[in-house]
């Protein structure tokens, strides 16, 4: 199947061309079809590289809505980008991927290579999604999955090293377990120059009540509060986490130390040292609309804190109670004395499933029309270092010092996360 955009507009360029090419053979007026063609050949070509492709994994929350449509702030939206090729590292029993290319025409390639040159010698798409998540791989002595995101994302740098041609490229979720496995993507997709935005879907989902920093606004101390595995689910909260501090006075240089806390002493530390934290995380916790009417030391069996001690004198922790689910909330203060300002990251009452994918692919889609990041990956190397560290801690039993964690960036200006 020929993907490229074709010099001649008369030839079809995709199955909905052709097929849209055959009726007008049989007499429909190509008044009607050209719209319908010149969208098509319009939209951003995407090569799809994902561990597996199953029903509610990464890769179709994240694709299937590039395929069908997404509703941010609840006004539903065709994609700007569609799906051209697909590399799916495991096929499971329950694959979805094999029935979504009959039917959407897009191709599934043996090959990371062969996906983003369309079996060519050169880079053919226009945008990459890499989506590491979800799969049949090992985990570690210490609880985190082994996930193959440095050697696959290798992959693709490879494809843009050798065809000397970069394009936006999406990496969801943390880049590794591993410190040096993520810094050394990350060093080589700046020095190739890729464009690339990662990270989790809860910073851009909807905030109860609606809080926004501005930027250069003074942080004295904050918290996070959420739920879930430790590896999976602790990044996704400390992006809660780091969303809303990055945009503090001085703007992010890093973090100098972290260290894991566990069960019992998560309460000592509260009642000691963290004096400052539990009335931050009390109020987090008033926030969350599912939360039990338990207190914390009622609702949290075996908790883990994550203490994070920030370069610029930012006093943060980000704390995983359970089991009844907390989800995830935030609390700050901007002085001392200052009151405390909240938020829950989502809605106080059911609706669609997984409506912060909604606002992830509507910032993949948008950097894929700009070529520009709707946020810095930095945000993301940066919470992918604290979370490996924070498991070295737990080996450890102690803080770990992170001088290698001296990542500076700036937020953007305009922060951006759904609303409605």
């Amino acid at each position: 199947m020929n993907h490229h955009l074709p010099s001649n507009p008369k030839t079809p360029t995709s199955n909905l061309s052709r097929r849209l090419f055959h009726q007008s053979c049989l007499g429909v007026s190509a008044a009607t079809l050209l719209p319908a063609i010149q969208a098509a050949a319009g939209k951003k070509r995407v090569a799809g590289i994902v561990t597996e492709y199953r029903h509610y994994s990464h890769a179709d929350v994240v694709l299937g809505r590039i395929l069908g449509g997404y509703s941010a702030n609840n006004v539903h939206h065709e994609s700007r980008s569609r799906l051209v090729s697909l590399y799916t590292d495991q096929v499971p029993a329950t694959d979805m991927s094999r029935d979504l290319s009959a039917r959407f025409g897009f191709k599934i390639y043996p090959t990371i290579a062969a996906a983003m040159t369309l079996g060519s010698d050169k880079l053919a798409v226009d945008a990459v999604v890499f989506v590491g998540e979800h799969g049949q791989y090992p985990e570690n002595e210490l609880g985190q999955k082994m996930y193959p995101r440095y050697e696959l994302f290798n992959q693709i740098l490879d494809v843009y090293e050798k065809t000397g041609r970069v394009v936006p490229t999406f990496f969801d979720k943390h880049l590794s377990y591993s410190w040096e496995k993520a810094k050394g993507i990350y060093d080589r997709a700046k020095r190739l120059k890729v464009p690339w935005m990662a990270g989790s879907s809860i910073p851009v989902t909807i905030r109860t009540p609606l809080l926004e920093i501005p930027l250069e606004t003074p942080i004295e101390s904050a918290v996070c509060v959420g739920y879930g595995p430790h590896d999976a689910y602790g990044f996704h909260l400390l992006e809660s986490l780091q969303c809303m501090i990055e945009r503090r006075a001085g703007g992010e240089t890093g973090i100098d130390g972290v260290e894991w806390v566990q069960g019992n002493a998560v309460f000592e530390w509260l009642a000691s040292e963290g004096k400052w934290a539990r009335p931050l995380i009390d109020e987090a916790q008033k926030r969350n609309p599912k939360r039990k009417p338990l207190t914390l030391e009622e609702e949290s069996r075996n908790p883990v804190l994550f203490q994070l001690q920030y370069k610029s004198g930012l006093r943060a922790a980000a704390l995983i109670v359970g089991p009844s689910g907390a989800e995830w909330s935030f609390a700050m203060r901007r002085s001392a004395t200052a009151a405390v300002e909240s938020t829950f990251f989502g809605l106080p009452a059911p609706g669609r499933p997984l409506p912060h994918f909604d606002g992830l692919v509507r910032c993949v889609d948008e950097m894929f029309q700009t070529g520009k990041p709707v946020y810095p990956v930095e945000r993301t190397l940066l919470t992918t270092g604290a979370l490996a560290f924070l498991f070295e801690s737990k080996r450890r039993k102690g803080r770990v010092a992170t001088p290698e964690l001296a990542v500076s960036y700036r937020a953007p200006k305009e922060a951006w996360f759904q609303r409605a």
